[in-house]
């Protein structure tokens, strides 16, 4: 569903996917994101779904973090924005969206196909005797 790409740290390069809320980014290892950097709590930030208005980081009091640059204390994410936290930056997306598989209705479609050029053969053929 949505998904951090680590780009600075120990860890650059990384991407950690969320996919239940709320999910929590810190030190402590019972965090769903984990980061051992200079300048980031045991429980740094949580990441919540509110219906309306989308994807918003909640922080703990004092923990320090900017979004794009600017200091945040509760703030709605975009696709792409950089989330810098302690020495760390995380760039926050949403994730690829999962394709459904379609085998099924592509092996009824060329089936249809060619029992309708089947038909129009046998037509010709009637035709012209």
């Amino acid at each position: 569903m949505v998904q951090f790409r680590v780009l600075t740290g120990k860890q650059a390069g990384a991407v950690a996917r969320a996919s239940r809320f709320p999910w929590r980014i810190g030190r402590a290892s019972d965090n769903d994101l984990r980061l051992e950097e200079p300048g980031v709590w045991e429980h740094h930030l949580d990441l919540l779904l509110d219906v309306p208005d989308g994807f918003k980081l909640a922080l703990r009091p004092n923990a320090l973090t900017t979004v794009n640059g600017q200091s945040a204390v509760q703030q709605r994410l975009r696709n792409g924005d950089v989330i810098e936290l302690g020495s760390v930056k995380l760039q926050f997306w949403l994730s690829d969206p999962r394709q459904s598989r379609l085998l099924g209705r592509e092996v009824f479609t060329w089936m249809l196909l060619a029992a309708l050029a089947g038909v129009q053969v046998a037509m010709v053929y009637w035709l012209q005797r």
